[in-house]
């Protein structure tokens, strides 16, 4: 069925699209060790295939860096060959930032070039500098719902409301990403 192929190559790299199918299993990408560096280096932009809709999760797995200062994880609308020149207009509809100085695990969203206020409150700060982690993010039909290692952290409410137009992955700052599916 449609529905199974879309799960199984959701993101694909910007550069290795013509790869999709020789390194996906079950969803998740995950290439050979040489290729590895190459497809999952950091700063890292991906397409998710046929854009969010409720049901459908991602899942970045990866280590942070010994001394982390922060990282970013955000689903855009568009297509990043639009690169610089609209970057600030592209909608954001999830921005994670994790800050380590501050043990936050903030949440945004820019739509019209708008920011939205920034949500901080989590239960706890769960990543640790050298360790591995597994991030979830679920699409619900009102939120993204986001979990940590397995534990539901917390819940953001969708300002992009057309979920089909989040099509695009971008992970920066100090961590290493070991699968993305």
């Amino acid at each position: 069925m449609a529905v199974a192929s879309m799960e199984k190559d959701a993101i694909n790299t910007e550069d290795d699209l013509h790869l999709n199918n020789s390194f996906v299993d079950a969803g998740l990408i995950s290439p050979d060790k040489e290729d590895i560096s190459r497809i999952l280096t950091v700063p890292f932009s991906g397409r998710i295939r046929g854009g969010m809709r409720p049901g459908k999760k991602i899942i970045i797995m990866g280590i942070i860096d010994p001394e982390p200062d922060s990282f970013d994880i955000s689903l855009t609308c568009g297509h990043s060959e639009e690169k610089n020149d609209d970057e600030e207009l592209t909608d954001v509809a999830l921005k994670l930032s994790a800050r380590f100085t501050e043990r936050q695990f903030l949440r945004n969203a820019r739509v019209s070039g708008k920011w939205s206020e920034e949500e901080a409150p989590i239960s706890y700060f769960p990543f640790i500098p050298d360790q591995p982690f597994r991030i979830e993010i679920h699409c619900e039909h009102q939120r993204f719902r986001i979990f940590v290692d397995g534990h539901q952290l917390f819940d953001f409410y969708h300002k992009v409301k057309s979920l089909p137009a989040i099509n695009m992955i971008r992970i920066v700052g100090s961590l290493q990403i070991t699968k993305l599916g």
